[in-house]
C-alpha cells in the first residue's frame, strides 16, 4: 500500500492536463500514486493519460463512459491503495512541495 493516492478525473482537458500530471508526479515526496480518471473525454485526453502511465508505474488510468465528476472521484477512490487520498482537478497544478508539507504535518500531529 502507498501512502498517498491523487485521484485525477479527467474530461475534456487535453490543454491542461500536462501540467497537471507533470506537477503531480514531480513532487519532491515519492511515496505516492496517481489514478487518472478518463470520465469519457473526447478530446486527446484519455490518449494523454495513457501516455503518462506508460512512462511512469506510479500513474494507473482508468477510461469510463462519462458519468460527471462525482462518479470519477468515486471511481478513482475504488482504484486507490493510498492511505491519505488527494483529489485534484485536472486544470489544476501543485507545487512540488505539497506532499513533502503534509507529511510534516501529519507527522507533528499523529502519535
Amino acid at each position: 500500500m502507498v501512502k498517498y493516492s491523487f485521484i485525477i478525473p479527467v474530461y475534456n482537458v487535453q490543454d491542461y492536463l500536462t501540467q497537471c500530471i507533470d506537477s503531480v508526479i514531480n513532487q519532491t515526496y515519492k511515496e505516492f500514486e496517481v489514478i487518472l480518471v478518463d470520465d469519457g473525454s473526447t478530446d486527446n485526453s484519455g490518449k494523454i493519460c495513457d501516455e503518462y502511465a506508460q512512462k511512469d508505474n506510479r500513474i494507473k488510468v482508468v477510461h469510463k463512459i462519462n458519468a460527471g465528476l462525482v462518479s470519477a472521484r468515486k471511481e478513482g477512490l475504488k482504484n486507490s491503495s493510498g492511505e491519505y487520498i488527494l483529489n485534484v482537478d485536472s486544470d489544476d497544478w501543485l507545487e512540488n512541495i505539497l506532499l513533502e508539507e503534509i507529511e510534516k504535518i501529519i507527522n507533528v500531529y499523529s502519535p
